[in-house]
C-alpha cells in the first residue's frame, strides 16, 4: 500500500503518510532507455558505413531522448505526498506538489466529515475529509481498492 500509519493506533498523534506507486525505479529506468536504445540500433547494423546511418542517427536518438524525457517527467509528476495528522482535537492535512507548493488543510476533528463519493467523484471511490467550510481530496492518486481501504481506516482512526 502506498500509504502508511507512521504511529501506533493508540497514540497521539496518529500520523499518515500517502504518496503515489513508483513502479520504476531509477535503475529500471536506466536498464529501460538502455534496452530502447539497444534494440533501436539493431536494424541499423547492417548500415555501418553508410552515409544513410548518418541520416537515421539524430531520428533514433531523438527517439530514446523523447522515451528518456518522458520517464523522467512522469517520475517528477509522481514526487506527492500527504501527510493526515490526527490528534485529540484537531486534523491537519499537508499535501506536497511535486512543484513544492504547499497546501494544507486543518479542521477540528469532532466537526469533520469523511465522506466516500462511489461515482460522483472524479475517480471511483472518491474520498474526502470536510470541514471548516472546506472540503479536500486525500489519497486521489491510490486505486480503487486502496480508497476503499484508506476510507475504512479514516473511518477507525476517527472514532479512536
Amino acid at each position: 500500500m502506498p500509504y502508511q500509519w507512521t504511529s501506533d493506533p493508540g497514540d497521539s498523534p496518529q500520523t499518515l503518510k500517502l504518496w503515489p506507486h513508483n513502479s520504476l525505479p531509477a535503475r529500471g529506468m536506466a536498464a529501460f532507455v538502455l534496452a530502447t536504445f539497444t534494440l533501436i540500433c539493431i536494424p541499423t547494423l547492417p548500415l555501418l558505413g553508410s552515409p544513410i546511418l548518418w541520416g537515421l542517427l539524430p531520428f533514433l536518438l531523438a527517439a530514446v531522448w523523447g522515451i528518456y524525457y518522458a520517464l523522467q517527467r512522469n517520475h517528477r509528476a509522481r514526487q506527492i505526498t500527504e501527510v493526515l495528522t490526527l490528534d485529540e482535537e484537531d486534523a491537519r492535512l499537508v499535501r506536497q506538489d511535486p512543484t513544492g507548493e504547499v497546501q494544507e488543510w486543518d479542521c477540528n476533528r469532532y466537526w469533520t466529515t469523511i465522506t466516500k463519493y462511489e461515482t460522483d467523484g472524479p475517480v471511483p471511490h472518491y474520498v474526502t475529509l470536510k470541514g471548516k467550510g472546506r472540503e479536500v481530496e486525500i489519497g486521489a492518486f491510490l486505486s480503487e481498492d486502496e480508497r476503499v481501504s484508506l476510507y475504512d481506516e479514516l473511518q477507525i482512526a476517527w472514532r479512536r
